[in-house]
């Protein structure tokens, strides 16, 4: 849009997790990759209407460098006199799960988990920390206080091993996505697979058991398969498998999802007196009436945005209905701007704007999903022949999926 790459889902995927890396390069895309700018990496959290930066040395919210916890103004000096005595805890592992916001509450008090931990996840997952389980978001984290007990700790010893092993390698970006948009990556799987595989483009209506495997029900015609892998939401999977296995129908049922909206919204440049700085800001729950987070898409990765241009990419989310889902585009545009203005200062007109809208998308893995998941894969076994793949069982970000769904392919040519 007026030379601007807009995505309308994610926008980028973690550089730590490989698989997404991976498929790009079996794709013939390696080229196309581009990483985030760094060197600006600053992100805000509103904090009292104010924007204050998130302090140097935050991996997630566990604070691994003193003077920028001491100097922020984002947490107390109660909170930072917690932070530091977290040091030294003594390890308390626990055999149940808990909530994301019990686990960084014990750790680093309250003002941690509604200025840290629940903006940064809600950017991710698009829920709340008090129902999110912290064995199934955070899981190295866990590991880290059963071993060290203190979660600074753990981290700084971590950092230190990655250090040592990686002394002579350039670190990677956080993010990384591909030159022309996402987009580029499903257009070359598409492509990738012409000619030997045939694709119905067809609604899934019913899915039973048969002899030899299942038969699907698509558009009132059934087709046979000896395998099956279902890539759709855990509800819609519900739904479908409710004859096949009644309990798995169960268990899918129970995964709570969340909406969102992204509103990507754009600028003429020269209507800025001055242009923004660093990544974006997180608005944390606390205080949001819509917004939840905001990226200047421009300043995060480059020829994305050209320089006559500025782009706000607007994230609503956070419940089952984004805050907005069922507001008409010019509701939505009016409230996104209008708390750009408040937020950060934006008086320039709107030059344009695209709203993507994604009803019931961001499967929330809340306290006991780990359990479930268990059941899930045990009831999987038992049925032969059936596989789940998506975001809704063990990582919600494009390389979770992709392993997963890599994870399934794998598993039928093998049996």
């Amino acid at each position: 849009m007026e030379g601007c790459t807009l995505e309308a889902g994610p926008d980028s995927f973690l550089s730590i997790k490989p698989a997404a890396l991976e498929l790009i390069r079996d794709l013939g895309l390696a080229d196309q990759v581009i990483g985030s700018n760094d060197h600006l990496r600053v992100t805000f959290v509103r904090k009292h209407g104010r924007l204050v930066p998130l302090p140097d040395g935050l991996m997630m919210m566990v604070p691994t460098k003193i003077l920028p916890l001491l100097g922020t103004r984002l947490v107390g000096f109660g909170t930072k006199m917690r932070m530091g005595l977290e040091l030294l805890r003594a390890p308390k592992p626990k055999a149940a799960d808990e909530s994301v916001a019990e686990f960084i509450e014990e750790h680093y008090g309250r003002e941690a988990v509604d200025y840290l931990a629940e903006p940064l996840l809600s950017g991710i997952y698009g829920g709340n920390p008090s129902e999110l389980s912290v064995r199934s978001v955070l899981p190295r984290f866990v590991e880290l206080a059963n071993q060290y007990g203190s979660l600074t700790r753990g981290v700084l010893a971590e950092r230190a091993k990655a250090a040592r092993a990686h002394s002579k390698q350039p670190p990677a970006p956080l993010f990384r996505t591909l030159w022309g948009g996402l987009g580029q990556m499903v257009d070359a799987v598409t492509a990738a697979i012409g000619g030997t595989v045939e694709v119905r483009q067809a609604r899934a209506e019913a899915v039973e058991r048969t002899g030899a495997g299942f038969r699907i029900r698509l558009a009132g015609d059934w087709l046979e398969a000896d395998k099956l892998v279902m890539a759709c939401e855990a509800y819609s999977a519900a739904a479908l498998l409710a004859g096949v296995d009644g309990r798995i129908s169960q268990l899918l049922a129970a995964v709570p999802y969340s909406s969102s909206i992204t509103v990507a919204v754009g600028f003429d440049a020269r209507d800025f007196a001055r242009l923004p700085i660093g990544f974006g800001f997180l608005v944390p729950r606390k205080e949001r009436r819509w917004m939840a987070a905001c990226t200047w898409v421009g300043t995060k990765f480059s020829y994305r945005v050209p320089p006559d241009k500025v782009v706000a990419r607007c994230f609503l989310g956070g419940g089952p209905d984004a805050g907005g889902l069922r507001e008409s585009d010019e509701a939505v545009q009016t409230a996104v701007t209008e708390e750009l203005r408040e937020i950060a200062g934006v008086t320039a007109p709107v030059r344009f704007c695209r709203i993507a809208r994604w009803p019931r998308s961001m499967a929330q893995y809340t306290v006991g999903h780990s359990g479930r998941q268990r059941e899930i894969e045990a009831r999987l076994a038992a049925v032969g022949g059936l596989h789940l793949a998506g975001n809704a069982y063990q990582g919600i970000g494009i390389p979770d999926c992709i392993r997963l769904g890599r994870a399934a392919a794998e598993k039928i040519l093998a049996g």
